[in-house]
């Protein structure tokens, strides 16, 4: 293994547990904050393989106790909780960003694949609240996802236009 890819995925990891911490208060189980903003990133900066390992990185470390989740959780049973679906989540998001990228290399491919990202995110995450909670699929999409919506449109302009900026700077493999 090289030392830049796996130093540049780790740095993605720690990136992933700042900006989860960088987060608006709401009334509802799932947190706004800017960890999306990271997984994008992750997997159009980093492609497929080293931006779903640096997703798996974060998870493992919230995993073992470490704070690295929102409002400063960690533990499996953070997991294992209602919001657990969006944080393994992250992980098929980064996954599907870093292959869509190698094919979309211009900006408005980079902003179609991580929407295709996030919708298997909230597509996972919602199953898993639904699961959880035993909420039926109005009641989880009114909590989980509506209200999201208008913020995860920002920070996907953001993170595609970030994306072409850290193209010159980390020599990804795609963009």
């Amino acid at each position: 293994m090289h030392t830049r890819p796996l130093t540049t995925a780790a740095l993605f990891a720690a990136l992933t547990a700042v900006f989860s911490q960088i987060a608006i208060p709401t009334p509802w189980m799932v947190p706004v904050n800017l960890a999306t903003c990271s997984v994008f990133l992750a997997g159009a900066v980093l492609g497929a393989r080293w931006g779903t390992l640096s997703q798996l990185v974060y998870l493992a470390l919230g995993a073992c106790g470490l704070p690295v989740f929102s409002g400063f959780r960690g533990g499996v049973q953070a997991l294992l909780g209602p919001t657990g679906g969006y944080l393994i989540g992250y992980v098929l998001a980064a996954l599907t960003v870093g292959l869509l990228a190698q094919h979309f290399r211009f900006r408005g491919g980079l902003i179609l694949s991580m929407a295709c990202g996030l919708l298997l995110c909230y597509a996972l995450g919602t199953a898993w609240f639904m699961f959880s909670t035993a909420s039926p699929l109005p009641r989880a999409l009114t909590l989980c996802v509506l209200p999201f919506l208008p913020g995860d449109a920002c920070k996907i302009l953001l993170s595609a236009w970030l994306a072409k900026r850290l193209a010159h700077l980390l020599k990804p493999q795609y963009i």
